[in-house]
């Protein structure tokens, strides 16, 4: 009943995402107003979450989530309002963005620190699977749909958010979580994210996790966003390659997540992590080398398929290893990461895209990653 809830809510947030990336770029053709929509749709996600961890360990999980879910709701249907009153400025998807990225900030530690609370230690590894399968999932549909609506009347996917977060929170309301009861008193706030910040950096494990984290999410930038950019230099720039270019990748995503889902455990999560790593590094190498788009394609499906894998067991491996209080507050920093580094990454890659190829990119950030792989066996053996 939490997965369903839960990608339910992902899916409704995703039409919405997409089309308000279509909506600006179809009606502005603005690069300044396309930055500007990434700044509002991430940076207060990326400061509220540190406090989203620190509630997330205070409060009931289970409420703070359906909190959230309802205000990110409010939002979109304050700008489905504003836009049927014929308000349509860009400001007004900047400013209920920004708040969506707000309510984002809040849901996504207590999503992550709740299935503990739910699931047995044996079973996390194979629901965080049949997890990232319906994520997958959602990701192949949610565009298609977003674009449909799209050609309609943008406000039917702001309804489309508000409809599916209200069968979210109505689905959750039935499953019953009490709140983790904490041996300490609780502190200030400010104290307990000094605390949560103290105890990620403070265990080793978990600060491999945390450093592995940043430097993977950096360095799969090239292949997560630069490619568009060669397949239209190298293969052509027609549609259905370009789409055919995401597809093949969560094609992978899809396969990989069924794996996982069927495999049930990883006994050994940390070198689980490091292959990964090491795959990821290889196959990005071998995009940067593929001359045939056939080849490109399968090399591009093949390394999607190890992103469930990757995710599968670092978010396993941090729900086993921290403190079931201090849950929220570690995956407030791990959402950090996630949401800030490839933002700051192509601030990097891009202009870099301009001055080399592509192809020279993917396959020095390849080797990075292999080096990463190897270093993280190495050094953090669990």
């Amino acid at each position: 009943m939490f997965l369903i809830s839960q990608n339910i809510s992902l899916f409704g947030s995703s039409v919405v995402v997409f089309a308000i990336i279509w909506h600006i770029t179809l009606e502005t053709s603005s690069g300044l107003w396309l930055t500007l929509s990434t700044v509002c749709a991430v940076l207060p996600e990326v400061v509220i979450s540190l406090w989203g961890g620190v509630w997330a360990d205070r409060y009931n999980r289970k409420h703070l989530i359906m909190l959230a879910d309802a205000f990110i709701a409010a939002a979109t249907l304050g700008l489905a309002i504003a836009f049927w009153s014929g308000f349509q400025r860009m400001e007004v998807l900047l400013a209920a963005s920004a708040v969506r990225s707000i309510g984002s900030g809040v849901q996504t530690p207590a999503v992550n620190a709740i299935y503990p609370q739910l699931v047995p230690r044996e079973g996390l590894t194979k629901v965080q699977g049949i997890n990232q399968t319906l994520s997958s999932l959602l990701m192949l549909l949610s565009p298609a749909v977003g674009g449909v609506i799209l050609s309609i009347d943008i406000t039917w996917a702001f309804m489309l958010d508000v409809i599916t977060a209200t069968v979210a929170i109505v689905i959750l309301s039935f499953i019953k979580v009490e709140k983790v009861d904490r041996a300490e008193a609780p502190a200030s706030v400010l104290a307990d994210l000094r605390q949560g910040i103290n105890y990620t950096f403070g265990n080793p494990l978990l600060r491999g996790i945390i450093i592995c984290y940043a430097c993977h999410f950096f360095l799969i930038t090239p292949a997560a966003v630069l490619t568009p950019l060669l397949v239209k230099r190298s293969f052509g720039g027609e549609v259905w390659k370009l789409t055919a270019n995401e597809m093949s990748w969560t094609a992978g995503t899809i396969v990989g997540g069924l794996f996982v889902s069927l495999h049930g455990e990883f006994k050994d999560k940390t070198r689980t992590i490091a292959l990964c790593l090491i795959a990821f590094g290889v196959t990005f190498g071998l995009l940067g080398a593929a001359r045939h788009f056939a080849l490109y394609l399968l090399i591009m499906g093949t390394a999607g398929f190890f992103l469930p894998m990757m995710a599968t067991a670092t978010t396993v491996l941090i729900q086993e290893v921290a403190q079931l209080t201090m849950l929220g507050r570690v995956f407030s920093i791990v959402q950090i990461i996630s949401a800030s580094a490839m933002p700051v990454a192509i601030l990097f890659f891009g202009p870099l895209a301009d001055i080399v190829s592509v192809e020279a990119i993917l396959i020095v950030s390849g080797a990075l990653l292999v080096l990463l792989g190897v270093l993280y066996q190495t050094r953090f053996p669990h």
